[in-house]
Formats: structure tokens, sequence, C-alpha cells
């Protein structure tokens, strides 16, 4: 007995020691950036709420409860086959003399090159997305597109919340050096002060807030989601969707979101879009308030006013119990029944927007 307690005190310590000094967490909104939250119509005891009423049923409680579920051993939830991964040279990405493009590195990370701009959006090219490996499952994929450390010189990066899928303190440490700017939502910037960033640098912005960088429009504009990093700040920083304009492309992207009026409401302030990447995937009944199902996603897509749009959220890690094409299958017949453009690339290859972009291969199926 004596044995057991000391093992659960360890244990304990352990993890009471981890949650306090490890950096992954990041920091916290200063009360200065706080007092100024205040001021929001969307910020209330301390926290950030969503335009739309939204239920989070899935407390600490519940979510621990759900764990044996969820690290079920079910096959159908990873590929049964190496996915193809198309590779990228260092060079062809130092070029600047081509039209606008994107290369997906599978989940919501992207790389899009516009107008002679480098861009990274939601750059988590970690292996696990969990503060600590044993929290979550590896990559879908042993490799990404290139090595971030052959990635070119960054002009801004993008985030849409912090969340571990999308914000990777392992990844950050990497690409700090080699980004001029980081675009972030409210309260979000004091992660990345942690992690080393000059403040200066930094630029949080508040739902339809608008800025031009180098030329290139940007519009942070509403979700339904929530944010969090630990186990008590849930709601402490804001999250959102991006809206990228250049010269002659209009791009869309949604970070995570349940499906709600602001889809539209985007569409008739910003659109129409020329592109949009749109979530689809890791969903569950139990949290379809935060995270669309695939049929929504695809009328997300058309109340947003897009020429075609590209499913992402999936392809590169297990978060939800469904299976890992389920997200793909469904909003096919969806996108196909509304007569919704739709378009799916392998990862790593170049999406070329000036071009007649058209479902090609279905590589997510075992050849």
């Amino acid at each position: 007995m004596i044995t057991i307690i000391s093992i659960v005190v360890l244990v304990v310590f352990c993890v009471t020691l981890f949650l306090y000094i490890s950096p992954v967490f990041g920091g916290t909104p200063s009360e200065q950036k706080v007092a100024q939250y205040e001021k929001l119509g969307y910020f209330e005891d301390g926290k950030f709420n969503n335009l739309t009423p939204t239920t989070m049923d899935m407390d600490f409680g519940k979510a621990l409860k759900m764990l044996p579920e969820f690290f079920k051993n079910d096959p159908s939830r990873r590929p049964e086959f190496e996915l193809p991964v198309v590779r990228q040279d260092s060079l062809a990405l130092v070029s600047t003399d081509h039209p606008t493009r994107l290369m997906w590195f599978g989940h919501s990370a992207f790389l899009l090159q516009i107008e002679g701009k480098t861009i990274l959006i939601d750059p988590m090219f970690g292996e696990v997305p969990a503060p600590n490996p044993l929290l979550g499952k590896k990559r879908f994929s042993r490799e990404l597109p290139i090595a971030i450390e052959k990635l070119p010189q960054i002009d801004f990066m993008i985030i849409s919340h912090d969340h571990y899928d999308h914000l990777d303190y392992e990844s950050i440490q990497k690409l700090k050096e080699k980004t001029k700017a980081f675009y972030v939502p409210l309260g979000v910037g004091s992660h990345f002060e942690a992690w080393g960033v000059a403040p200066e640098v930094i630029h949080e912005m508040a739902w339809w807030e608008e800025a031009e960088v180098q030329g290139i429009k940007l519009a942070f504009t509403p979700a339904r989601h929530f944010s969090g990093r630990g186990l008590n700040n849930r709601f402490s920083t804001l999250w959102g969707s991006w809206v990228i304009r250049g010269k002659e492309d209009n791009i869309f992207f949604s970070g995570d979101s349940g499906y709600g009026p602001h889809f539209k409401e985007i569409g008739e302030k910003y659109g129409p879009f020329n592109f949009a990447m749109m979530e689809c995937g890791q969903y569950n009944e139990r949290w379809k308030e935060i995270h669309m199902m695939p049929e929504e996603t695809a009328q997300a897509a058309k109340d947003i006013q897009t020429k075609i749009f590209m499913p992402i959220h999936w392809g590169a890690f297990t978060l939800a119990m469904h299976s890992w094409t389920d997200p793909i299958e469904r909003v096919l017949i969806k996108a196909e029944e509304i007569q919704q453009p739709i378009y799916i690339p392998e990862i790593g290859e170049f999406i070329e927007l000036d071009k007649n972009l058209v479902l090609g291969s279905q590589w997510w199926l075992n050849p």
C-alpha cells in the first residue's frame, strides 16, 4: 500500500511540475491586455464568447471518461498504407515568379505564396498534437513535404487559435528566426512572447479587424469554437478565421468552427472568394457546435460564396472517433448534391489558383 501511494504521489508531483514548468503551455495575457479585451462585446468575466450561443458539454470530466473510447484500437482511424506525400525542393519555394499557390502539409497547415510573399498558416509540423507525445497519436505520414529547416524566409505567419493541432511549440521554435511577423488572435501573442518572439513583430487582432501587410490585405473574422492550452484557461484567448486578399486572389481560411450564421456574414462582407480552406474533420455529435459535420462544411463553403473549396482538418491526425476517410466520403456527397465545387489535393502538392482545379486521383483510397 505504501508503494502504491508513493507511486501515485510521484505521478501527481511529476504532472504538476510539468504543468507549471513546461514551456509548451505558453503564456498568459497581461492584466493590461485583459482590460482592453473587456471593452469588447464578446469578452465577459475573463473569457471570450462565441457570437452564436454555443454549448460546451465536453468539460474535463466528460473528456476524461471518453479517453478509453478515443484510444480504442480502431484500425479505421488511421490509413493502412503509407500516404502519398509530394516532396518539394527548397529551390522551388524560393522562386517568386509564379501565380498564387498553396502547399498543404496535412490537417490545417499551409504554406501560401501570393504576389511574391510567403505566408505560413497554422504551421503545426510536429508529430503529435498534444503537450506531451504520450497524450496523443502520431501523424499519419512519416515525413513532411519539406523539412522546416529548408523552408524559405517567411514574410508572415497567421494563426487561427492556440490549440495544439494548430499551434505547436517546437514548430515555432524552429520557425521564429526565419519569420518576419506574426498575426494572431487576441491573447495568443502571450504564447509567442513566452517562447522568445519579440513583441514588436507580434500583431494581435480582434474579430472583424483588418490589416494590410506588405500589400496583402488581412481580415480576422469570427469562428464558432474555443481556445486554451492548459487545464483551466479555456476561452482566455480568441479564435477565428482569416481572409487573405491580394490584387487578384481572395482566399478564406476557416480555422476550426461549428456551423453558424457567421459564414454568410463573412461571405457578404468579404466574398466572393476564389478559394477557401474549410474545416472538415475531428467532429462528433457530442461537440458538433464547435466542429462542423462534413455536410455542414459543404454548406458553409456555399455560404461564404467561394468558387471552390478544399476540406481541411483531416489527413494527418486522429482527434475524433470517426474513420479517417469519413470526412471526405461525406463532404464529397454533399458538395455534389448542392453543386459546390470541391478540390482535394495530395499532401505537398502545389495548389495553383490560376489553373482549373478539378478532382484528381482518390489518393486516400488503399491502392
